[in-house]
């Protein structure tokens, strides 16, 4: 994997997200095209529990898969077939080098391990409502402003393995409350002002903030394979931890760390990770659909 380009963090604080090739040749792609296929057929076989099921958007997610999927969990989980793979991949050079360039050129000792999912072609079509991760669409300007004046303290990614358009933002919109029409729109609403629909090639990444107004679409007939994940500021705290622990947490201390480069500093994101855990035993879920 390449390294990243410069004046990143400017351009992501300004925008809310920013594109970065992963540098990855034709057979690493091929590589992780064949371990995601692998996963979401035995999601969608059932053979795997953690998913995403239709219609829901957001945590906690049935088991069941009939009604459809777009989404495998838990990645990194050393039970899933195929997880030393996507763990060498999420703890890359590439991946945490930006990581760390967009928080502020943080060091390795503040940053923890997060989230590793994989957003897969829906078995029918299927849109998430215009969102904010962390932030209820009944919060007031108010509170949108006392939550977005505090550092993110997290940077969320998403790797696609074949082309992808299925992100949806409006940039500039992670730093300020939502403006009336933004507020008052349906929550599908297909042409939101200033709207910009993110086009990426396989192999791209993009990195954006998670409280930056966005949606997605997809549609059952384009195959998508994307790696989805996020990697946290140890200054986070209650502030990641029920974004992230909401996930699903019992897997965590089996990682297996067997494929990665830099086994030490995955050691330390990981176990970051676990005392934030032993901090905050219940989250709860940051929204209700």
């Amino acid at each position: 994997m390449s390294h990243p380009t410069p004046n990143l963090k400017d351009r992501f604080e300004k925008s809310g997200f920013i594109i970065v090739p992963s540098g990855l040749n034709i057979e690493q792609l091929d590589e992780l095209r064949e371990a995601s296929q692998k996963v979401t057929d035995l999601a969608r076989e059932g053979k795997w529990p953690h998913i995403r099921t239709l219609p829901r958007q957001f945590p906690p997610w049935p088991s069941d898969p009939s009604s459809g999927i777009w989404g495998v969990q838990q990645l990194m989980n050393p039970s899933l077939p195929g997880h030393e793979l996507f763990t060498k991949t999420y703890f890359s050079e590439t991946i945490v080098s930006t990581v760390r360039e967009l928080l502020g050129g943080c060091s390795e000792e503040a940053l923890v391990m997060e989230l590793y999912n994989l957003l897969v072609r829906p078995d029918h079509d299927f849109e998430l409502r215009w969102h904010r991760d962390d932030i209820p669409p009944t919060a007031t300007p108010e509170e949108q402003m006392e939550r977005l004046s505090k550092p993110s303290y997290h940077a969320q990614w998403n790797f696609c393995l074949y082309d992808d358009a299925s992100l949806i933002v409006v940039p500039e919109s992670h730093s300020r409350a939502l403006t009336l029409a933004e507020s008052q729109a349906d929550p599908f609403e297909p042409n939101m002002p200033s709207q910009l629909v993110v086009k990426l090639e396989a192999g791209d990444m993009v990195f954006y903030n998670n409280n930056i107004l966005h949606r997605g679409i997809y549609k059952h007939d384009v195959e998508r394979l994307t790696l989805h994940g996020s990697i946290g500021h140890v200054d986070g705290g209650s502030l990641r931890a029920r974004n992230v622990l909401q996930h699903g947490r019992d897997w965590i201390a089996g990682v297996d760390f067997s494929q990665v480069e830099n086994v030490g500093r995955a050691r330390g994101m990981r176990d970051r990770l676990l005392e934030l855990g032993a901090k905050h035993k219940e989250t709860g879920f940051s929204h209700d659909d």
